[in-house]
């Protein structure tokens, strides 16, 4: 087993992982796995009560990255504001690409999700499908917005509610 370089996260450091979003690393700890001493992550993600724990040398292999600059923040407010970009696909397949970038852990690819699925009170209603996946990628979006910006979800989600809201005013 290779030991690649070791990631540069560290203790009571927010980080992204893709599948599950915004988490905090709680320790760094030794294991034996199966005969093999393996160093790892042990990332808390409070909202889910959920915790994970990846190894240090698979960290960014699977993703796991720290967290988004607030240029990137800015760059997400950006797309939110954009039109909605809705393919004429059958819809199992655009909620495949959907799912696709809501786990890839790519804030621009979580935004874009928002912006497409998001609609307006005279709009027509969301499927349920739609609306689960609305809200997933609304839930990770305003987290890293709330983690970066050191203020709570509800702020964060207003103020993404803002920008969507803009958006549909111009």
């Amino acid at each position: 087993m290779s030991k690649a370089k070791k990631p540069e996260f560290s203790p009571d450091e927010y980080v992204v992982y893709p599948a599950h979003g915004v988490g905090r690393i709680v320790s760094i700890e030794e294991q034996e796995i199966a005969g093999i001493t393996l160093e790892l992550f042990v990332i808390s993600f409070e909202k889910d009560k959920m915790t994970l724990r990846v190894p240090t040398y698979k960290a960014t292999d699977v993703g796991m990255r720290g967290l988004a600059s607030p240029e990137e923040i800015a760059r997400a407010m950006h797309t939110l504001k954009g039109k909605a970009k809705v393919k004429r696909a059958m819809w199992s397949r655009r909620a495949q690409e959907y799912e696709q970038k809501i786990n890839s852990g790519d804030l621009i690819a979580l935004a874009e999700v928002v912006r497409d699925l998001h609609r307006t009170d005279d709009q027509r209603e969301q499927s349920y499908s739609e609306r689960q996946l609305y809200e997933a990628a609304l839930e990770r979006l305003t987290r890293e917005v709330a983690a970066v910006g050191g203020t709570d979800e509800s702020s964060a989600q207003k103020k993404v509610g803002d920008v969507l809201i803009s958006r549909i005013a111009a």
